[in-house]
């Protein structure tokens, strides 16, 4: 390779590094400043080495009290305070705002048809004419620039666009519905929480009057009035309530951490929560829950759209049967020398008409069409699950609401019944057996009280979920 040759080689090589280089730097954030050639950006201290965890770094926050992901350590909750960490928070929230973003950009994509496409290239290359008898090797530089203009395609952009806007707007009701999904598990897990600690209330509550009644039976026992066993029964029933008790307390740590998970804050310090389990008849009727279902639900929402997009699609597949239109123009300069000075342009329009392409414009036409009646059935399907999820959200709202009332009750005759049976042991005329029946059975109505207030709360957050809010 000659000296000329080589040094053409190395211009043009060096015109292209410049370019791209000239791009990437264009697409670096500005706030991060690159080093120069040949020089290095002075290296930061190394940091001390400390030995911390995500545990240690949560625990040391909270000893100094200081929020971590938002939350005060006793700081005290309301629901919907829970909720907004919880959609801020949450992962799959995060992923379906990504989702959401991403069929926008695609939108842009399909857009991209409409405005011109500009590129500009050059090129070396070194070659010998057959003609020539002395076979010499000659250069040759060249640079070009070139435009194509999308004119006319017979609307096979605007679907483009179209089927894209459509995906984006079931992309937002996918989002829609992900929130949905986390504000139910958030609602879900702070009524279990809140049933939690009240059922250890109530376990508290039994350890104490088991206490209260071995107390009483020590001192019977110790006057001559009872025998050991009732000393030895109340003793049992102390151990079998504070084994409730334990149970009941981890009850409260276990449904605690699945809170902290449904917000998104596993390492969440401890807080407190605002007692929201009273209860308060829904007026919604079935008839209303249905219509505002399909009129809301985010997921039927999204299905829609698809739908109209395998519509769009069909036209989309339709437009290969016809012509489009494109007009282009270029601007180049060559030579056999660096820089060239020889130019010449063109520009004219072109007419792409298909003639015969293997069937694949009618294939592709077909499938478009079984796939627009796929969607038709998805989406039929889909009103009947969501009907089926109105029903039983409904019908297990109306439970619960009845549920409540009784539970309510049976707490009112379950504490008489004890007091009669603790009054007549009192007096000496009642037997331990009863007594301990009856404060379990108190138990057991206190404790299904509590669940028929959670049940019910939780019933109406799936109603609403059901009907799209």
């Amino acid at each position: 390779m000659t000296r000329s040759s080589l040094g053409g080689v190395v211009c043009v090589a060096a015109l292209i590094a410049v370019f791209f280089a000239g791009v990437a730097k264009a697409d670096e954030p500005l706030s991060v400043p690159s080093g120069t050639a040949g020089a290095q950006a002075p290296a930061a201290a190394p940091a001390p080495a400390v030995a911390t965890t995500p545990s240690t770094t949560v625990q040391a926050a909270q000893e100094a009290g200081k929020p971590v992901n938002g939350i005060r350590p006793g700081e005290r909750l309301s629901l919907e305070r829970c909720i907004e960490i919880g959609l801020g928070r949450n992962p799959s929230v995060v992923a379906a705002g990504s989702a959401t973003n991403a069929a926008a950009a695609r939108v842009g994509q399909a857009q991209s048809a409409y405005y011109p496409q500009v590129t500009l290239t050059g090129a070396y290359s070194k070659f010998s004419s057959y003609a020539d008898p002395t076979n010499s090797s000659q250069d040759l530089y060249q640079g070009t620039a070139s435009l194509t203009q999308n004119i006319f395609d017979f609307g096979k952009t605007p679907s483009q666009v179209k089927i894209q806007r459509l995906s984006e707007s079931a992309s937002r009701s996918d989002q829609r519905s992900t929130i949905s999904a986390v504000a139910f598990n958030v609602k879900q897990a702070y009524y279990k929480l809140l049933q939690a600690e009240k059922n250890s209330v109530v376990a508290a509550e039994t350890v104490k009057l088991n206490q209260d009644q071995l107390d009483q039976a020590r001192g019977f026992f110790d006057a001559g009035v009872k025998s050991k066993y009732d000393v030895t029964t109340a003793e049992v029933n102390l151990s079998n309530a504070r084994l409730g008790l334990i149970r009941a307390d981890n009850a409260v740590r276990i449904a605690r951490v699945t809170l902290n998970n449904a917000i998104g804050v596993p390492d969440a310090p401890d807080f407190e929560i605002e007692d929201t389990l009273a209860f308060q008849k829904s007026a919604v009727t079935f008839e209303d829950a249905v219509q505002r279902a399909y009129g809301a639900r985010p997921d039927l929402l999204a299905q829609q759209s698809r739908r109209e997009a395998s519509r769009e699609s069909v036209s989309l597949a339709r437009s290969g049967y016809y012509p489009s239109l494109t007009g282009n123009a270029s601007y180049t300069r060559a030579d056999d020398r660096f820089v060239p000075e020889l130019s010449g342009w063109s520009a004219g329009v072109m007419l792409t008409v298909p003639l015969f392409s293997g069937f694949l414009t009618n294939s592709q036409v077909k499938e478009a069409k079984e796939n627009l009646n796929a969607a038709a059935a998805n989406e039929e399907a889909l009103r009947q699950s969501i009907l089926l999820d109105v029903q039983q959200a409904y019908l297990a709202l109306r439970e619960a609401e009845d549920s409540v009332s009784v539970a309510d009750l049976t707490v009112q005759q379950a504490q008489e019944n004890y007091d009669i049976a603790n009054g007549r042991y009192h007096a000496g005329v009642g037997s331990p057996l009863d007594v301990s029946n009856a404060l379990v059975g108190l138990a057991n109505a206190k404790t299904n009280s509590i669940a028929a207030l959670a049940n019910y709360k939780i019933a109406e957050a799936a109603l609403r979920r059901a009907m799209g809010e």
